[in-house]
């Protein structure tokens, strides 16, 4: 990802969280942060054959730990495997982060994205209370230990990201 993909990565965005979305200036922030030899963010953004932007990603890592932040797909993507490849994208970054363990949070009513991340090998290790606001929705968190070695059998359907 980079600053030009800011618009239309917050266009989808609010689309897909418009009651706790992220504003640019938290995106901004991420951003730099990405770049460098002490980066120690990993984002990334997938678009159709068309150019239009489609889905994103981004990981944060500190010391052996990584920290899924966020990762989105259209409507229209959900169930072509785009999410896998966005996770895959996280998963490769942890493990070039050095990262033994990725740790995640979920809204508790998500099932879509907690069987994507079960799927990858992710466990479920406790609860956020009212983690998603304003909606005081819980989060769901989970954790991946041994990233380099999570891509699960059917592997992830191939595509186009960037960073």
């Amino acid at each position: 990802m980079r600053w030009w993909d800011i618009g239309p990565v917050l266009e989808l965005e609010q689309d897909l969280f418009p009651e706790d979305a992220w504003s640019a200036g938290m995106f901004w922030s991420e951003l730099a942060h990405s770049r460098g030899p002490r980066a120690t963010r990993h984002y990334v953004v997938a678009e159709d054959t068309a150019g239009r932007l489609v889905g994103y990603a981004g990981l944060a890592a500190a010391g052996d730990l990584a920290d899924v932040q966020t990762i989105a797909a259209a409507r229209d993507q959900w169930g072509t495997g785009l999410g896998a490849r966005l996770l895959t994208d996280l998963l490769r970054a942890a493990t070039a982060f050095e990262c033994a363990e990725v740790l995640l949070e979920v809204r508790v009513d998500n099932t879509r994205a907690q069987k994507l991340y079960e799927r990858f090998g992710f466990e479920p290790i406790g609860f956020r209370r009212g983690y998603y606001q304003p909606g005081n929705v819980d989060a769901l968190v989970m954790r991946l230990s041994d990233p380099a070695h999570s891509v699960p059998a059917d592997g992830p359907v191939q595509g186009e990201t960037h960073g």
